[in-house]
């Protein structure tokens, strides 16, 4: 079966293709000599986790002109820090690559912005490619031009706005996921739909099943199509994310900080927080009077339908609230005492409500979630 399809992402001093279709990988060098057209060298940075068979598979279509390297680092949000990243500049500055070769993230989204971050500060910017092996990186973390690496205090606190040269997306890789992988990936797909596209909404109630089992490759394809497309929009118009680019952050300020909270374990991972931090957005957004329970109660339809978790209860306890809400503070996104929460007015129209952890959810966790 061929499938190909060519998204475009525009920014302000760029352009750059996401290329999806199914069965793909062999093809990498010819997108690779058409958007790399000075690199002589390659570094596909993966990890264990991933299957040998893709970077196999990648390498084998490249001429042997093209001197290619790899280089594993661990799998985990954990390791998703700065000495992973200086492990990579360490591996180019040996190899003498130069600002015309190429770094080639092969992984989820925890490779990707490692190696995108690595890639923007080596030499002041190389040549930088993302194969992404996730569904949650194929929606999510390759589009957007967005890097960085976390720190004791949070999550991506150090980073960049760096954009690849451009995006291989192949749906074949999805079927050596778990399905646990599939619902993580699929939490940023129904987001799309909440934020900004409510046919989408819909068309996800009676299909979303078909992309977490993995029962329609057309059905997967479409669903990564019309994401990518989403945040092309919204990154063409807000870049470096000064105002709207913000309402992708729908789900993300208790999602990031259940992450943090948890010490990035195998506990919950991104997908997962996002779900919980999404039905939390909803909920605060009925409390404060802009989104009607009738809307409500289709969102928590779509979430039992799929049995998509939203409880608190398994991840945090009320004697735990005070340092959670201190991780929230951290957050990048926010300023001083003000949060800039994103909530909802109706399904497909997110705003940004600039308010503090005082006011909304804090009393919201402890009175709602956790039952304090």
């Amino acid at each position: 079966m061929t499938l190909l399809k060519n998204i475009k992402i525009k920014v302000a001093n760029n352009s750059y293709p996401i290329v999806l279709g199914n069965n793909i990988l062999k093809n990498f060098y010819k997108f690779y000599f058409r958007y790399c057209t000075h690199s002589k060298k390659v570094l596909f940075v993966s990890n264990s986790q991933i299957p040998n068979k893709y970077l196999k598979t990648i390498r084998a279509s490249l001429p042997k002109k093209i001197n290619h390297y790899s280089l594993m680092i661990p799998a985990g949000e954990k390791n998703k820090n700065l000495p992973q990243v200086n492990k990579i500049l360490d591996f180019l500055t040996k190899n003498n690559f130069d600002r015309n070769d190429t770094v080639v993230a092969l992984g989820g989204g925890v490779v990707g912005d490692i190696v995108g971050f690595a890639a923007s500060i080596f030499k002041r910017g190389i040549g930088f490619v993302q194969v992404p092996t996730t569904l949650l990186a194929q929606v999510d973390s390759s589009v957007g031009g967005k890097t960085g690496v976390n720190n004791n205090f949070g999550k991506n606190l150090i980073g960049t706005f760096y954009h690849p040269q451009f995006v291989l997306i192949d749906i074949a890789v999805l079927y050596s996921l778990s399905k646990r992988e599939m619902i993580s990936g699929f939490a940023e797909i129904l987001k799309y739909s909440l934020i900004m596209n409510k046919k989408f909404f819909f068309w996800l109630c009676e299909y979303g099943h078909e992309i977490i089992d993995r029962l329609n490759r057309k059905t997967i394809l479409k669903a990564i199509e019309i994401s990518c497309k989403s945040k092309a929009l919204i990154v063409g118009k807000d870049e470096k994310e000064k105002g709207l680019r913000a309402i992708l952050n729908f789900g993300h300020t208790i999602g990031h900080a259940l992450e943090s909270h948890l010490k990035y374990s195998s506990k919950l991972n991104h997908g997962e927080a996002v779900i919980i931090g999404m039905m939390a957005a909803s909920k605060v957004s009925v409390t404060r009077g802009f989104l009607n329970k009738v809307e409500l109660h289709k969102i928590t339809h779509l979430y039992s339908k799929l049995n998509l978790k939203y409880s608190l209860k398994k991840y945090l306890r009320s004697s735990q609230i005070h340092n959670f809400a201190d991780i929230m503070k951290k957050d990048k996104k926010n300023n001083s005492d003000t949060i800039n929460l994103i909530l909802l007015k109706q399904i497909g129209k997110a705003f940004i409500y600039k308010t503090t952890l005082g006011k909304t959810l804090i009393p919201f966790v402890k009175n709602e979630l956790i039952n304090v």
